[in-house]
């Protein structure tokens, strides 16, 4: 029983309950992940708070009020926010750096994916392969969790997380920029290893059930897939990725 409590505690430390509170955590610049807010609230404090997540779009959720009592017993007034584990980054501001220290820059977008356990196992992998950030949506995907942290065995700790409004914008930033884009998908025109990693690259990942949405397919350059030998007829997705960034190791080192 007291590790339920210990563990309950963790979780609500990484919380912010209550208007004002929220109010001011986020005035203060404190990185929010999403807000949820009970459905039927009306006071002129939630107005304002209202006002103040819309200025600093970060994601509001109406919810009924059970949802919100299911995750805390304090006194909440209605009003949760998750606090994230790590200073998200933009891509509009990583390009730019990583070129001016003359890299070639290497980032990996992940669209639609919300499992956090593979987010946090592609993290790991985007660290040990030299990804030099990862991308992500504000709405529609993961976050950056205690889950997420301890899958990536820390590696959310060091790696840049980019969480972008529209994730079709950002692929036009990178092409513009002069990012050569790679879409896996079961779409794909030919194998793997035929694709071009070598200058600046993004690989685009999507979930298991949907894919990479249409929208970002149509900016990717290159359609890539995985050969399946076997009776299933995909791959977990962090394993996919996996064998795209190692590709990507093998042609951006000629060394290996």
């Amino acid at each position: 029983m007291a590790y339920k409590n210990d563990k309950r505690e963790q979780e609500e430390s990484a919380m912010i309950f209550g208007v004002r509170a929220v109010i001011e955590a986020v005035q203060a610049g404190k990185e929010i992940d999403k807000v949820l807010v009970k459905k039927d609230i009306q006071s002129d404090l939630s107005k304002e708070l209202l006002a103040v997540l819309k200025t600093r779009m970060i994601p509001v959720q109406r919810v009924p009020v059970e949802r919100i009592n299911r995750i805390t017993r304090k006194n909440h007034q209605g009003v949760v926010a998750f606090v994230s584990a790590v200073v998200y980054q933009k891509t509009e501001e990583m390009v730019p750096f990583l070129f001016e220290q003359g890299k070639n820059p290497f980032f990996v977008m992940l669209d639609g994916i919300t499992d956090v356990r593979n987010f946090g196992a592609i993290a790991r992998t985007c660290e040990c392969a030299g990804v030099d950030a990862v991308i992500i949506p504000q709405r529609g995907g993961v976050s950056v969790n205690a889950d997420a942290v301890k899958t990536s065995a820390g590696a959310l700790h060091t790696l840049p997380v980019c969480r972008e409004r529209n994730l079709k914008d950002t692929l036009q930033y990178l092409k513009d920029s002069g990012f050569h884009i790679v879409a896996a998908t079961e779409k794909g025109d030919y194998n793997y290893t035929k694709a071009n990693y070598t200058g600046p690259l993004c690989i685009v990942m999507g979930a298991e059930d949907t894919g990479v949405s249409y929208d970002n397919l149509s900016l990717s350059d290159e359609w890539v897939k995985i050969p399946m030998m076997g009776a299933i007829e995909s791959l977990n997705v962090s394993v996919a990725a996996g064998i795209l960034m190692y590709e990507a190791v093998k042609q951006r080192n000629s060394e290996i």
